[in-house]
């Protein structure tokens, strides 16, 4: 089951579908620990195999409505208690970077590509509010349809859609549920929090 598509004008928005975030209270990120019942919940791998599944499926993909400005997306029924999500990204539209509370996930591109970047080193959890990285632990990767990837509970990154004339398409699930998001500016090697994001603000 899906509920109903809704339209996100901010190219900078989280790749969740989300209002105006909220600000950070605590200058420091709150660890999150994972849930107990996470072990029992599918793997990053059961959820790009699910991702990858439906990106796959194109009477699905057909039906999510392109706006020319802003994000449209469908929340769909995850594996075993996931979260998941078809979403639309409209030309030169983009997530920022940010986390993902803790949650592992995997996303698919079913239309068009997607440009990723990552940080291939584990963050702290709290006790900071600005990083900055060391040369070498930028990664990149463009997914075009069909292709995808997982990750684990640690991951920052932030994904775009860089062309300038097509939409693209993805599949994103996570695990547990989101508990939330938190939001970094990036300013070369600086890393800085600025902002965290709570489901009330994107379902």
């Amino acid at each position: 089951m899906s509920v109903p598509v809704r339209a996100d004008a901010g190219s900078d928005a989280s790749p969740l579908p989300a209002s105006a975030p909220a600000a950070v209270s605590d200058p420091a990120p709150a660890a999150v620990p994972a849930p107990a019942s996470a072990a029992s919940g599918p793997t990053a791998a059961a959820l790009l195999a699910f991702v990858r599944r439906t990106a796959a499926d194109a009477a699905l993909v057909a039906s999510l409505p392109l706006d020319p400005e802003g994000r449209t997306w469908i929340r769909l029924d995850g594996p075993a208690g996931s979260e998941a999500w078809l979403i639309a990204w409209p030309p030169g539209t983009g997530t920022g970077w940010h986390d993902h509370g803790g949650s592992h996930g995997a996303f698919s591109t079913a239309a068009g590509a997607l440009q990723e970047d990552s940080l291939a080193v584990r963050l702290p959890t709290e006790g900071w509010k600005t990083l900055e990285l060391a040369e070498g632990v930028d990664r990149e990767r463009r997914l075009a349809a069909g292709e995808g990837r997982a990750f684990g509970r640690h991951h920052v990154h932030e994904v775009r859609n860089e062309s300038e004339t097509e939409h693209a398409i993805s599949v994103h699930a996570y695990y547990p549920p989101l508990p939330m998001m938190r939001r970094y500016s990036r300013n070369g090697a600086v890393l800085r929090l600025e902002q965290v994001e709570v489901p009330e603000e994107w379902q």
